[in-house]
């Protein structure tokens, strides 16, 4: 899904389904934030119609109202951003083992701790 803007709100509009004015009604509640133009047109990205039809769903299918979307879509974005900040750390972490592994040194010989442990059942005893 893009983010590059590319329908003006008439064309956003009919192809979610929506009256142009719920679009700039949407956008007055922050819900949507359309691009826009040097000339101040409003320009709707894909991932735009994507949220406006996630919006439709909330509202028609699962009858939450425009407040409950407004929290449901503030969770989503979090959750989005809590997702890329854990695949950040994630990629730091495996390129730390990536480096740590470049540094073993390979000449040492593996330690065998059943070779040189003493008996575990022997009992010992203080001599003082």
């Amino acid at each position: 899904m893009t983010n590059h803007p590319r329908y003006i709100i008439s064309v956003a509009a009919e192809l979610v389904g929506m009256h142009p004015q719920t679009l700039r009604m949407y956008e007055a509640k922050g819900l949507v934030r359309p691009q826009r133009t040097p000339g101040n047109t409003r320009l709707y990205s894909e991932a735009d119609l994507a949220r406006l039809r996630l919006i439709q769903t909330l509202k028609a299918e699962l009858g939450i109202n425009l407040a409950g979307v407004e929290i449901v879509l503030r969770l989503e974005d979090e959750l989005r951003k809590v997702q890329r900040r854990l695949e950040l750390l994630e990629r730091q972490m495996h390129e730390e083992v990536r480096n740590v592994h470049k540094h073993y040194r390979r000449d040492l010989v593996p330690y065998r701790a059943s070779e040189t442990m003493p008996d575990r059942k022997a009992r010992w005893t203080s001599t003082s």
